[in-house]
């Protein structure tokens, strides 16, 4: 199959960056794990847990499946609210949260901002780990989902490098 090559400009629109990654919330991952791993054919993951800048607390398994990274990710407690507003509270789901798009160097990530800001977008989250990673969500609501912008420094890049393949 012959594609186009990739002009990637996330200055030029929202969807103008390299597509990475697959997100599904849900509000019982190790459920998700599960039917991700019977039915989907993926089973091995790497763990990510950590506190959300509110206080609450995030649990992501991410995992390759060739050039695709998928996330499943939950929350719970303050600032959760961004990964599971969008989750029944009363029976088990997986929902697609997001597409995450890859950021390649600082001209990329500041002409991203400066479109995101020029076009009045909403950016509900943004976070910056030096050394790690910078990263920000954008609501795009007639798509359903956010898009999540990452920004890796080398740790991150490495990071990335050892989440498992399926």
């Amino acid at each position: 199959m012959n594609r186009p090559d990739a002009t990637f400009d996330p200055a030029a629109g929202l969807l103008r960056a390299e597509q990475f990654q697959v997100a599904y919330a849900t509000n019982d991952i190790e459920r998700a794990r599960d039917i991700f791993g019977e039915r989907y054919g993926i089973s091995a993951f790497r763990r990510l847990e950590g506190q959300l800048p509110a206080g609450g607390h995030i649990h992501v398994e991410l995992a390759w499946v060739g050039g695709t990274m998928y996330e499943l990710l939950t929350a719970n407690g303050p600032g959760s609210q961004l990964y599971t507003g969008r989750l029944p509270a009363d029976e088990f789901a997986i929902r697609h949260h997001h597409l995450g798009f890859l950021i390649r160097n600082g001209d990329e990530w500041n002409a991203l901002l400066t479109e995101i800001a020029r076009k009045g977008w909403n950016m509900p989250s943004r976070s910056s780990n030096p050394g790690f990673m910078q990263s920000c969500f954008v609501e795009a609501p007639e798509l359903g989902h956010y898009c999540e912008y990452l920004f890796p420094e080398p740790a991150g890049l490495a990071f990335f490098e050892s989440v498992p393949g399926n």
